[in-house]
């Protein structure tokens, strides 16, 4: 029976919703798990479930989830069945049903729903399994010929090295005896047998000691991917030629004027193509923008793979993002939300395309450089400071490196490429931390699920009385702390608002008689424990006891304004910039906020200065700011903006300003605009590739940068002996006078380097047989450096020039080469490369003509005596 994807993923879910499953919507790509980067499998969102740290909203559940995984990105496109991003269809049980109702249904599905054949059906079970065995032979009337037991590596799921774990149960379609091939059996290498579903029987708790203890709640937690149950059913090959793909591929033929399926080559570069759009465009709409950290480095590295197998199939120009219509084309009726972020979607491609396209030939052309000399020395290993310099530089994912690499036979020190990241981080000290830190700790998760989640009364009240509940101290649990200990204190209930949603952390202290613990950062769990980090100033603390927790007044306030200003700003950014801007990120504070947003260009002064006087009118207007519970579908009924990549429950806050502003958002907020008082942007810059960041302050912060901009307008004024109203018409005639000034300066430099050029032409050397000039030119800017290279190669006929000079402690460096040499005998981008290192810097550019730059000056006279010798080994037999 044949069936398309979007049949086959209906006829899933209503499946089990017949057999008193919840159908639940697929989760984004980025879990609410902190240790972990991506959904990878359809258990992930229900993870809360199996562990019981939440309370379950149904025993049953059924979803078709988004998952994404890039463990093996360099096999995707080379093999018939890898993908980054996939569909997993999944059926779960926490404490309700178990190996015979999962393993009935399962077999149901395949063969009355789908009208599979039985005897195509094999069976793997765990080697000590005797209960799933016994079903499906007994119950289900499977021979026992095609049950086939296998061992822990291949049916035994675990979670870690202790905790939750039990057997699994594999169902495999025999796809048949392919002639010239050996015959095999299930438990052999190969791809005779493909695995369709994997029925996962949580029934154990491993101990530390490797002892397996019966849970008290059994769990089925089952996988079968969409894209290999599509590739059985519509009887194709590779899951590549089923209708999740081949639309996509026959895009790119036509985009490329390539027949699929005309070679081998070209089909693995079209099948990487329609693979890594697919996951781009779920990964952008939920919320990823590529970047050089975590998940955006994720998405990076699979774009510029699909950009360089589409350059190996001729495409030049951007191409990706004209795929974006057709998934979401593809994927409308399960995913019909993506068609309202399309035009966002393609845009960010296409920034990135083009960020990358002027990059790529570059480092081709170095890489290719660094093959050819390594085959000249019998090398077969890229280094890791190679590889490394060809990711910093020109963007290129280790992944794409390695590729190239291995088509020319060669592999990649890859211990080598990390060492330099992790120096490179270390130097940086890159923000980004992928995991919960000390909120996500093996003590924590423990208190979590024994206290469960703490009362937040902070949206009301900033003063609370209440019980402490636990004391963390060196990161163990204790009953009491004593002055000068730093401390993290578990409170029954607190008004103290915990870091999250891009809002800080509230200040603040705990008292009680003859007890004051200074607060100076509040963090929650995953499970929702609110954790108050801070120093004992006086007294003790115990466990049980009662105290007063107060939040520092001026500080929330502070925040709360600058909180709702971020809801005013990303409004009038939305009506000034386009409907196409989207919040990525932000962080507000008592001082100031920052707010990142979706745009790929900079703001001009006139549309920040239009955005700034549309917020302080609604300043002025004084509107109303309600807050609002209620259900997250009513919620987006009403209009309300989510953030993309947020996790949010089935009831939410929104925040509504009048009919301008309405939000869902957890944070602080003002009672009225009006409060706020006014705002300042301070500056606007680049994050990455389409992210743009506002800074900027409200309140007070907004009214002392008024007062800083005010007297530095004075000093100018009183510097330049003018009023505020003439000072930019003044600084406009004095940057004319000084472009007029340095007009003439140039003229007289290249004047002068024309009367010094027979001078310089008695320092000829011959290293060689290759005439060579080497000249400081102290003075010179790079204007007159070109004109003096020009003269002195027109002059030799033949040779090579390498001029230097010092501007404001800098030294920058010119290398040139007559057309009968460059590239012949004298490449000039290596040559002055090799200079610049000797004065601290680098540089490079074409055969005959390249510039560098240093940082050593005072290096400078040493570095030119060694030019000669630098020519001599540079200078081709």
């Amino acid at each position: 029976m044949s069936m398309t994807s979007s049949e086959i993923r209906k006829k899933y879910l209503e499946f089990f919703q017949g057999h008193g499953h919840t159908v639940v919507a697929s989760a984004g790509l980025v879990p609410d798990d902190p240790s972990v980067l991506f959904s990878v499998a359809g258990m992930v969102q229900f993870k809360p479930y199996f562990l019981g740290t939440v309370p379950k909203p149904f025993t049953r559940a059924a979803s078709s989830q988004k998952c994404l995984r890039t463990n093996d990105i360099d096999n995707v496109g080379f093999t018939a069945r890898h993908h980054t991003f996939f569909e997993m269809l999944g059926n779960f049980s926490f404490g309700d049903y178990f190996k015979e109702e999962a393993i009935a249904w399962s077999w149901d599905f395949l063969v009355n729903v789908c009208g599979l054949d039985k005897s195509k059906l094999w069976i793997t079970v765990f080697k000590d399994d005797d209960e799933a065995f016994n079903i499906w032979k007994n119950k289900i009337g499977v021979s026992e010929k095609r049950i086939v037991r296998m061992g822990e590596d291949t049916n035994f799921w675990t979670m870690g090295e202790t905790g939750p774990c039990g057997p699994c149960s594999e169902i495999l379609f025999d796809t048949g005896h392919k002639p010239g091939k050996p015959e095999t059996r299930p438990e052999d290498d190969g791809e005779r047998y493909l695995e369709v579903w994997n029925l996962v029987f949580t029934q154990f708790d491993r101990q530390a000691d490797g002892s397996l203890q019966a849970l008290p709640q059994k769990n089925i937690d089952t996988g079968m991917g969409l894209e290999r149950l599509a590739a059985v059913l519509q009887g194709v090959p590779t899951n590549f030629d089923t209708d999740l793909f081949q639309p996509l591929i026959q895009a790119v033929a036509k985009e490329t004027m390539v027949r699929y399926g005309k070679e081998t080559k070209s089909d693995c570069s079209m099948k990487v193509i329609a693979d890594h759009v697919r996951a781009s465009v779920f990964l952008i709409f939920d919320g990823i923008l590529p970047g050089n950290e975590g998940r955006g480095y994720v998405l990076r590295r699979i774009m510029r793979r699909a950009l360089r197998h589409g350059k190996l199939l001729g495409l030049n120009e951007p191409f990706l993002h004209k795929l974006v219509p057709h998934v979401v084309h593809m994927m409308a009726d399960a995913y019909p939300e993506l068609a309202e972020r399309r035009e966002h979607i393609a845009l960010v491609i296409k920034s990135e395309e083009d960020r990358f396209q002027h990059t790529l030939d570059s480092g081709l052309a170095i890489l290719n450089d660094m093959i050819a000399d390594m085959k000249k020395k019998n090398q077969t290993v890229l280094s890791g400071a190679q590889s490394f310099q060809l990711y910093d530089t020109y963007g290129f994912p280790l992944d794409l490196t390695r590729e190239i690499a291995i088509e020319h036979k060669f592999t990649v020190d890859e211990v080598g490429f990390k060492e330099a990241m992790e120096k490179q981080r270390q130097r940086a000290r890159a923000a980004w931390v992928g995991s919960g830190d000390s909120a996500a700790s093996p003590v924590i998760r423990e208190l979590a699920g024994k206290l469960g989640a703490t009362s937040f009364a902070g949206y009301h009240q900033l003063r609370a009385e209440a019980e402490i509940t636990a004391i963390i101290k060196n990161e163990k649990v204790v009953s009491e702390a004593s002055a000068g200990d730093e401390v993290v204190v578990v409170l029954n209930q607190t008004p103290f608002y915990a870091e999250s949603g891009g809002q800080a952390a509230d200040p603040g202290e705990l008292t009680e008689a003859g007890v004051k613990v200074e607060i100076i950062d509040v963090q929650k769990s995953p499970e929702g424990l609110y954790l108050h980090m801070g120093k004992i100033i006086q007294g003790k603390i115990r466990h049980g006891e009662k105290i007063v927790a107060q939040v520092l007044t001026s500080a929330r306030a502070a925040t709360a304004r600058n909180h709702t200003a971020t809801h005013l700003l990303q409004a009038a950014l939305r009506s000034v910039l386009g409907k196409h801007v989207e919040q990525s990120g932000s962080d507000v504070r008592a001082g100031s906020f920052r707010f990142d947003f979706t745009h790929f260009q900079g703001v001009t002064r006139g549309e920040l200065d239009h955005i700034e006087d549309i917020v302080n009118a609604k300043i002025l207007e004084n509107i109303p700011v309600e807050v609002l519970e209620l259900t997250l579908e009513e919620a987006k009924s009403r209009g309300a903006m989510a953030l993309f990549g947020e996790k949010y429950g089935d009831w939410v806050r929104m925040v509504q300003v009048g009919d301008y502003s309405l939000e869902l958002c957890g944070g602080t907020h003002v009672r009225a605009t009006g409060d706020i008082g006014m705002v300042r942007v301070l500056s606007e810059s680049s994050v990455s590739a389409g992210v743009r960041r506002i800074e900027a302050v409200a309140g007070e912060g907004a009214f002392r940068a008024a007062k800083r901009e005010q007297h530095v307008i004075g000093d100018i004024c009183d510097h330049l002996h003018t009023s505020a109203d003439e000072i930019a018409a003044r600084v406009e005639k004095m940057t004319v006078r000084i472009k007029e000034l340095e007009k003439q300066l140039e003229k007289l430099q290249v004047k002068q380097a024309a009367g010094s050029m027979d001078e310089l032409m008695n320092q000829v050397q011959t290293i060689n047989g290759v005439k060579l000039i080497v000249a400081d030119l102290p003075g010179f800017n790079p204007v007159a450096m070109r004109t003096a290279s020009d003269t002195l190669k027109q002059k030799l006929g033949s040779g090579v020039v390498v001029l230097a000079t010092v501007a404001e402690g800098k030294v920058a460096l010119i290398a040139a080469a007559t057309a009968d040499l460059a590239g012949i005998k004298v490449h000039a981008g290596k040559l002055v490369g090799e200079v610049a290192k000797l004065v601290d810097g680098s540089g490079g550019g074409r055969p005959d003509f390249a510039q560098a730059g240093g940082k050593a000056p005072e290096k400078l006279a040493e570095a030119l005596k060694k030019v000669p010798e630098i020519v001599a080994g540079l200078v081709k037999a």
